[in-house]
């Protein structure tokens, strides 16, 4: 038998997991071109976080939970994160989930590609082999569950070359890191939980030079699982907060960029361009997130028409074309609602009044105020994490620009708080002034002040 007969044979398993894996969810797959990622000399301080975890081999952060509301730029720091990583030769492997992708909104084949990715990388050594073995002698581990794949395919492999190493006296330098984004957009909620659960279970008393990285927005069921006790002793929460000055200097970094790009409309356009105080009230709009600002820019940057005309439809002083300036972040924050229930809408719908109202209210007052019972709010409202604050007493929004949404009935469609919504809503309010008792709760069932 010649060496490359070998060779081969012993390769049998990688060419087994390459076709189980998704190369649509790597993060530098063609199909996902062009990528989100940071722009220059934005999110540097966060970067920079990521990269001090990434070196750490302290147990109790084995896992950091990357969250924080829809639009945020979770994804951009994830991307930018994964090219550092390997340029440093410290990426692991990385997973882009993307909703309703027939490859990458499932779980099935995460841990596949996972592993598949880790046996092409060079660092930890001696996992091709074993990875590829593993999967020879024993195919079926594609189709058993996410815990018994987790396991054989990426834990068993890096333990077993760990050891490897070890008595070679190969000390790996710095842990590999495992990228998985948008975990919230994997295909039902029991299986994200479960994703978690398998990793968690899967590392946890373990001593493995592998870092995971889990990118999502801060859903319940999601934050149950990192707050339960298979990772609450070894997951590092960090949130995505917002950062007003790297918006601005996205924004002023791309307007030169359009000023220069649109050159023959825009050569009588002095620069600066547009106004400081336009960026400002822009900068103000955005919460400090970038989906606005983003948004903004995709609909200015627009070869078809003149920046200067499109800028002054975004600032509501231009004649507005048949085509939505806001048509990306409308579809994010219809995808979100139309998650509720359809037996809570309603009852959503009553709330979503009270929040457009910008009345500053708590839950209780809502509550006392609508006339529902205690805790109706929190239900109706427990898919709203992503574009709602719901941690502190008052109930507040993530970014203003979902008060502009609600505001407009050809924006939030079904989810307008229109004219009868309102009226039912201002007359919750009279009936509440004319209350005799101060419990509410009294006032339901006895007299009111004639």
């Amino acid at each position: 038998m010649t060496v490359n007969h070998i060779q081969r044979h012993r390769e049998m398993g990688l060419h087994i997991l390459r076709h189980a894996a998704a190369g649509d969810a790597f993060h530098d797959s063609a199909v996902r071109y062009p990528q989100p990622k940071c722009h220059p000399e934005t999110r540097s301080q966060i970067l920079e976080s990521l990269w001090n975890w990434s070196s750490r081999t302290d147990p109790r952060s084995t896992v950091l939970w990357l969250h924080g509301p829809a639009g945020a730029g979770k994804s951009a720091i994830a991307q930018s994160f994964c090219q550092t990583l390997e340029a440093g030769h410290r990426l692991g492997a990385s997973f882009f989930f993307k909703r309703g992708d027939s490859s990458c909104g499932t779980a099935t084949k995460l841990f596949p590609t996972i592993a598949y990715q880790l046996a092409l990388s060079k660092n930890p050594s001696d996992l091709r082999q074993v990875i590829s073995r593993t999967v020879e002698n024993n195919p079926s581990i594609l189709d058993r569950s996410l815990s018994l794949q987790v396991q054989t395919l990426i834990v068993d492999p890096c333990r077993q070359a760990l050891i490897l190493n070890l008595c070679r006296r190969t000390f790996p330098k710095h842990p590999v890191v495992i990228v998985i984004d948008g975990l919230d957009e994997c295909d039902s909620q029991n299986i994200q939980q479960a994703i978690l659960r398998s990793i968690g279970n899967a590392i946890r008393d373990e001593y493995l030079p592998l870092r995971f990285l889990i990118a999502s927005r801060p859903e319940p069921h999601i934050r149950d699982i990192f707050a339960g006790p298979c990772l609450k002793k070894s997951h590092r929460p960090l949130n995505i907060e917002q950062s007003f000055t790297d918006v601005h200097t996205y924004l002023v970094a791309e307007f030169a960029r359009i000023h220069t790009e649109h050159y023959e409309t825009m050569a009588a356009v002095h620069r600066p361009w547009p106004a400081a105080e336009f960026i400002r009230q822009l900068v103000d709009k955005s919460s400090g997130y970038f989906i606005y600002a983003s948004t903004i820019i995709k609909f200015i940057d627009d070869k078809y028409f003149r920046p200067t005309e499109r800028l002054e439809i975004i600032m509501g002083t231009g004649e507005p074309d048949s085509e939505s300036p806001f048509g990306a972040l409308d579809q994010l924050y219809t995808q979100i609602l139309v998650n509720v229930p359809q037996t809570i809408r309603p009852r959503l719908l009553r709330i979503l009044t009270v929040i457009a109202a910008k009345l500053d209210l708590n839950f209780l007052d809502i509550e006392q105020l609508l006339e529902l019972k205690p805790g109706d709010v929190q239900l109706a409202l427990r898919g709203l994490h992503s574009i709602l604050n719901m941690d502190g007493e008052n109930l507040t929004v993530h970014h203003a620009s979902f008060l502009d949404f609600l505001d407009s009935p050809t924006r939030s469609g079904m989810f307008y708080p229109g004219p009868q919504q309102r009226t039912d809503f201002a007359c919750q309010i009279l009936k509440a002034f004319s209350y005799k008792y101060d419990d509410p709760f009294i006032n339901r069932t006895g007299p009111v002040a004639g």
